[in-house]
C-alpha cells in the first residue's frame, strides 16, 4: 500500500466504502469490484486500497480470526505478522514474569501488539516504515493510550527502566508487497548482534526464523520453538526474567486443541534405532528444532527408523500432541511403477505421500501414480537399514 492510497482510506468515506465492500478472494473478485467501484466514481486510489484491503482481510482471518474484519495491513506485513493465537503466548511470558509495560520494537502492523494489549499490558509499539506504522496505529486505535505507535528505527527508543522489549527484526528486505529472505544475521533490521547486546540488559523475547543456525543462540537464553496446525513457524528466544530457570530447550505445538509444551534443560539423548513397527511416528517440527525427539521417543516406546531420520517407530499404540501418528499397514516395493499398481489394486485415489532423507518430488510422484479409486492412505518415503523404504500407512 501506497501513502496514497492510506491517504484516502483513512477516511469517513473510504472505512466507510471498506466495511460495505464483499469479500474479494479471487482474481474475479477483484475485477468485479474495481468495475464496480470506479464506475460509482471513486478515486483510483480509494478503489486500489479498498479492494486490496478486503482481499488481505479475507487471508487474515487465519491468523486474526473476526479481528480481521476491522483490521487493516500490507501483503508483506501480514505475512510476516504474528498470529493472535501465538502473541497471546508471548504476551503471558511477560505478564507471568510481572512485566507490565513492554516495547514492541519492529512491531509491523501491530500483530504481537496486539496479544499484549490484550492482555493487559502497556505497549509501546515501534515502527520504522511510515505506512505500516500508520496501519498499526490504526489496528491497535481500540486500545487507546495503553497502546501507542511511534514510527522510529528501533534502536532509537529510549526505554523505562522497567520496560520489557519485544523484539521481531526484519529478516526480509524492505517493502511492502515482495520482499526476499535475508541469510546474514548482521543484515537484520536491527541487526541480530543489536537484538542480543538489548537481551543482556532487558527481560527480552526475540522472534526468529525455526531455522537459525543454533550456534547463534547465546549461552543462558531459552530457546522455544512453535508448531502451528503443522507448520513450524517461530524461534523464540527469552532472556533475563523471561526465561524460565532450568530450561534451554522448549517445543510448543499449538493445535484446535489448545498449547502443548515439551521442555528440557539441554538437548535430549535420542534412543537407539528400531526396525520398522506397528507404527510410524513423525515429530512436530518444534520437538525436531528444538532436538527433545528422544524425549518423545521415549514416552511412545519408539525409537528412530534409521539413523538421523526423524521418523520413530514402535508397537506400542500410543501418541502425543507432539506428533502425527501413523498406523502401518504394509511396505511397498519402492518402484514406482509398482508403487502405483498396489494403490490401483487397493483403490486408492487420495494419497498423502510424506517424505523423509529422500531425493523425492511428492508432486512428481503424484502425478506418476495415476491415483484413482475411493480409498486414502498416507505412502511415507524414507530410509533405513542402508536402502529405501516405501510405507502404506493410515493416520490415526
Amino acid at each position: 500500500m501506497e501513502m496514497s492510497e492510506l491517504t484516502a482510506l483513512l477516511t469517513p468515506e473510504g472505512l466507510r466504502l471498506l466495511d460495505a465492500t464483499p469479500p474479494v478472494e479471487s482474481a474475479a473478485d477483484v475485477a468485479r469490484e474495481v468495475t464496480r467501484l470506479r464506475a460509482a466514481g471513486h478515486s483510483p486510489d480509494l478503489v486500489s486500497a479498498v479492494v486490496g484491503q478486503s482481499r488481505l482481510r479475507r487471508r487474515a482471518r487465519a491468523k486474526f480470526g473476526d479481528l480481521a474484519a476491522r483490521m487493516l495491513f500490507t501483503r508483506a506485513g501480514l505475512e510476516q505478522s504474528t498470529r493472535l493465537s501465538v502473541s497471546t503466548l508471548h504476551a503471558r511470558r511477560f505478564r507471568d514474569a510481572g512485566i507490565a509495560s513492554v516495547a514492541d520494537l519492529g512491531c509491523g502492523i501491530g500483530g504481537d501488539a496486539l496479544g499484549a494489549a490484550g492482555l493487559g499490558l502497556d505497549v509501546h509499539a515501534v515502527e520504522a516504515d511510515e505506512v505500516t506504522a500508520a496501519l498499526a496505529a490504526f489496528n491497535l486505535a481500540p486500545f487507546g493510550e495503553t497502546a501507542r505507535v511511534s514510527n522510529a528505527l528501533a534502536d532509537s527508543i529510549d526505554l523505562g527502566p522497567e520496560v520489557g522489549v519485544w523484539l521481531d527484526p526484519a529478516r526480509r528486505t524492505a517493502g511492502r508487497t515482495e520482499t526476499t529472505r535475508l541469510s546474514d544475521p548482521d543484515e537484520y533490521s536491527p541487526t541480530l548482534s543489536w537484538a542480543f547486546e538489548v537481551a543482556e540488559r532487558r527481560a527480552t523475547g526475540i522472534k526468529l526464523g525455526p531455522g537459525l543456525d543454533r550456534d547463534l543462540i547465546p549461552v543462558g537464553a531459552e530457546a522455544q520453538w512453535i508448531t502451528v496446525d503443522g507448520s513450524t513457524i517461530e524461534l523464540v528466544l527469552w532472556s533475563r526474567e523471561l526465561a524460565r530457570p532450568g530450561i534451554g530447550r522448549a517445543a510448543v505445538v499449538l493445535t484446535d486443541g489448545g498449547a502443548h509444551e515439551l521442555t528440557a534443560e539441554h538437548d535430549a539423548p535420542d534412543e537407539d534405532v528400531s526396525a520398522l513397527g506397528a507404527f510410524v511416528h513423525e515429530p512436530a517440527g518444534s520437538v525436531i528444532r528444538a532436538r527433545l525427539i528422544g524425549d518423545v521417543a521415549r514416552s511412545l516406546q519408539a525409537g528412530p527408523i534409521a539413523p538421523g531420520i526423524a521418523y520413530l517407530t514402535g508397537d506400542a499404540a500410543l501418541t502425543s500432541p507432539f506428533v502425527s501418528t501413523f498406523r502401518v499397514r504394509e511396505v511397498l516395493p519402492t518402484d514406482t511403477k509398482k508403487i502405483a499398481r498396489a494403490l490401483r489394486e487397493r483403490g486408492i485415489g487420495t494419497l498423502e505421500i510424506k517424505k523423509r532423507g529422500v531425493d523425492v518430488d511428492p508432486a512428481v510422484l503424484r502425478t506418476r501414480l495415476r491415483l484413482q479409486g475411493p480409498e486414502s492412505a498416507t505412502l511415507l518415503l524414507t530410509r533405513a537399514g542402508g536402502g529405501r523404504l516405501a510405507i502404506l500407512a493410515d493416520r490415526v
